[in-house]
């Protein structure tokens, strides 16, 4: 939406807050190939609507339609359905192969993940959100992305075989819980990628990479006193 009616105590945002300059991928992790109807996309469009209302450049691709490129530069958000409470093998794909990127270098010497946002979005008709959330948001902060709070949504349905997201009657596009959570979820990774990008993102003392295997263990370990 367009934000909080005129006179709302939360109508103005910081002043120093810019969203336009900011840019966020959505990597759809369905198993099925363009253009079948891929029920996370649905979630997706939801997030992507609500950053591109604040200016920030989006876009989204099914792994499955493609081999993954040699490097993601993108502040980023996994999002994939769940078979058997797990993630599915596609997202599971591309979590080692950001894995295996883990090693690559920014200009300071840090891992070159770091400075990026990153949050997920899962769907299905059973059970799992907040169990296959865990995994992806651990792999993201551990090879450097920064976590915002409610980084993850997702929807599910009831329990047992039924309609999913998308499908006529299902209620998923009007679920207010679902809603909130991705809306609350675009906007904390709007606003942790802003404010890393105001302030230069991480400063490279105590956890430059390149700095440590040089040898210079300056910022690191504190020099014991005489």
């Amino acid at each position: 939406g367009d934000g909080p009616p005129p006179g709302s105590k939360f109508a103005l945002l910081p002043s120093d807050m810019e969203y336009s300059e900011l840019k966020a991928l959505y990597i759809n992790c369905t198993l099925k190939k363009s253009p079948t109807l891929s029920h996370t996309q649905g979630l997706i469009d939801l997030s992507r609507r609500t950053m591109e209302s604040r200016g920030v450049q989006t876009n989204s691709f099914r792994l499955a339609d493609f081999v993954v490129p040699p490097g993601m530069q993108s502040d980023l958000c996994l999002a994939g359905p769940i078979w058997l409470g797990e993630n599915s093998s596609v997202m599971r794909i591309l979590m080692e192969r950001l894995y295996a990127m883990s090693g690559l270098l920014n200009e300071q010497g840090q891992y070159s993940f770091y400075g990026k946002v990153g949050c997920t979005l899962l769907s299905g008709n059973e059970d799992g959100v907040k169990h296959a959330a865990m995994g992806n948001l651990y792999g993201l902060q551990h090879i450097g992305y920064t976590i915002a709070p409610q980084a993850d949504a997702g929807w599910v349905g009831t329990i047992g075989p039924g309609l999913s997201y998308l499908d006529k009657g299902s209620g998923g596009p009007e679920n207010d819980f679902t809603n909130r959570n991705t809306v609350f979820m675009s906007w904390n990774a709007m606003h942790l990628a802003a404010l890393l990008k105001k302030n230069n993102f991480y400063p490279p003392v105590g956890n430059s990479r390149r700095a440590w295997d040089e040898g210079d263990k300056t910022g690191f370990i504190p020099r014991q006193s005489s």
